[in-house]
């Protein structure tokens, strides 16, 4: 009896140890997982190789940051760019060539859409010109929220780091097999950032520079010397990547000149704006972005100017982190103010240094505007009124980098004379990829993932971004409060909301994060 009891315990633990082994993703069902939904959304959602953002399932509707005709496709993430940085990954996570031939009809679509000058738009409609317009002039227009699009401008922009990325990716792609066919639209990018630089180092918005759109008696502000969305940052960090991976000379002088833009924009309190106009005045920009100083703008340009002095060892970026973080300091808001960890305000009056808080009120974008005042009550709920900022992180940094010398914070810069130290080339060995691979998901997440791809292989998502269908513009004139708080107004706003309904939605953004999931348990377990 003892015997059999022992027999029955060690079948018992053989199920155990088979079920359990059941539960961990083989490379083949994750490899098998991948391939299938990138044939899906290559074969079956792509247009001309390029991607929006969300899709009804019978494609009946789709939308990029807004919604889109069936002749677009988006460029900035999650769209057409992301899709060709995860194909490359994909590629050289696999081996599979089917992901560099994706990659390679993204990058076509990218090229077809780049602009004479050499940059890009949001977005590309393959229907041309005359449908954009009527796109900007309906949808657009009417977008309450989305200022940036209700006005065709016919340039490119550096908005969301749209024409930054676009040029990063066609650099990739022309460094992972060096295909001399990449190299003319890549040229004409890099060309185009290095003419639209000022002559100070920052950049503009958008470029070639236009002063045509003033709304409600606010200027044109995509001529401003530009921060906000890290539109220097971006060509910065893509001209330092061209020099590593290039080699050319003629890169250093325009990095030089943008990391020192951040020194001569500095104001004297210790802060930054948004945007600058050309005679260094803190300027606005859309109707709810006010002329003020940002805190979590300055603690970002300070933890750059952290950055700047390890790529160079000038001491002139160091010198200036004090008086950030000084500042940063003096506008705390009180206990009584904070907000979750929201313990900044958005905006600072540059002439009192006290908070102002942006509201609204109105039904739609015909009728409807945006005003300034001291009441941190009925926040706009698109944009927010307090911000978190990581100003420990700031205080740590600026302690660690500023005990070491100099030699030694500036040992890995890729600007400094030296010779190349890593296994190969620099053209295989720098990382351009945007996403982190230094952590591994579980076992039960990839199951999860794998085990939600349906029966057409694709990845359904609830609660996307939705919105109204164009209808028209607005009638309702009422200054009416209903809408303060809300992504969108009346139903003649073609601004996106979140969809609260059941209704499923194909998703770039769910596939490329799955994907970068699946291929992080890859690259990590071993």
């Amino acid at each position: 009896m003892k015997q059999t009891k022992l027999l029955l315990l060690f079948a018992a633990s053989l199920l155990f140890i088979q079920v359990d082994a059941q539960k961990q993703p083989s490379k083949g069902e994750i490899t098998s997982t991948m391939l299938k939904a990138t044939k899906y959304m290559v074969e079956e959602v792509s247009t001309n190789g390029g991607y929006l953002w969300n899709y009804l399932p019978d494609f009946s509707r789709r939308w990029g940051e807004m919604e889109a005709y069936p002749t677009m496709i988006w460029l900035q993430h999650p769209g057409t760019i992301s899709m060709g940085h995860l194909f490359l990954q994909a590629y050289e996570a696999t081996g599979e060539d089917y992901y560099y031939q994706a990659a390679e009809k993204a990058a076509s679509a990218v090229i077809w859409g780049q602009s004479h000058e050499g940059g890009w738009n949001y977005l590309v409609d393959f229907a041309g010109d005359r449908s954009l317009k009527h796109w900007y002039a309906t949808i657009g227009k009417n977008g309450w929220r989305l200022e940036e699009f209700q006005h065709y401008y016919g340039n490119s922009t550096f908005d969301d780091d749209v024409t930054s990325d676009a040029a990063r990716f066609l650099l990739r792609i022309y460094l992972e097999k060096l295909d001399p066919k990449f190299k003319p639209a890549l040229d004409k990018a890099i060309d185009f950032i290095l003419k639209s630089q000022y002559a100070e180092g920052g950049w503009p918005q958008r470029y070639p520079l236009m002063y045509d759109f003033n709304k409600q008696n606010h200027p044109d502000y995509t001529s401003f010397y530009t921060f906000n969305d890290d539109v220097t940052w971006e060509n910065v960090h893509f001209l330092i990547q061209c020099y590593e991976t290039l080699g050319e000379q003629r890169f250093l002088d325009p990095i030089r000149r943008g990391m020192d833009f951040y020194l001569f924009s500095q104001d004297g309190c210790g802060a930054w704006g948004q945007q600058l106009t050309l005679d260094m005045k803190t300027a606005g920009a859309r109707t709810y972005e006010p002329a003020a100083f940002l805190p979590s703008a300055t603690c970002e340009n300070a933890l750059l100017l952290i950055h700047f002095y390890k790529l160079t060892g000038d001491s002139r970026y160091l010198a200036r982190v004090p008086a950030a973080i000084r500042w940063l300091e003096s506008v705390k808001l009180p206990a009584e103010k904070v907000d979750g960890h929201r313990t900044y305000p958005m905006f600072v009056d540059p002439a009192t240094q006290k908070p102002i808080y942006v509201h609204r009120k109105g039904s739609n974008v015909k009728y409807g505007y945006y005003y300034l005042d001291e009441d941190d009550s009925n926040l706009l709920g698109h944009y927010g009124g307090k911000s978190g900022v990581p100003l420990q992180e700031l205080k740590d940094e600026y302690a660690r980098v500023s005990a070491i010398p100099a030699k030694e914070a500036t040992a890995n810069s890729p600007l400094l004379p030296g010779q190349f130290g890593h296994e190969g080339t620099p053209q295989s060995y720098y990382d351009l990829n945007r996403v982190n691979f230094d952590y591994t998901p579980s076992e039960d997440r990839v199951l999860e993932i794998i085990n939600s791809l349906d029966d057409q292989n694709r990845w359904l998502i609830k609660h996307a971004m939705t919105s109204h269908p164009y209808i028209g513009d607005g009638t309702k004139q009422e200054p009416t409060t209903e809408f303060s708080t809300t992504f969108v107004g009346d139903e003649t706003d073609t601004s996106p909301y979140h969809d609260t309904t059941d209704q499923e939605y194909i998703s770039t953004g769910a596939y490329i994060r799955n994907m970068y999931i699946l291929m992080n348990y890859l690259t990590n377990i071993k």
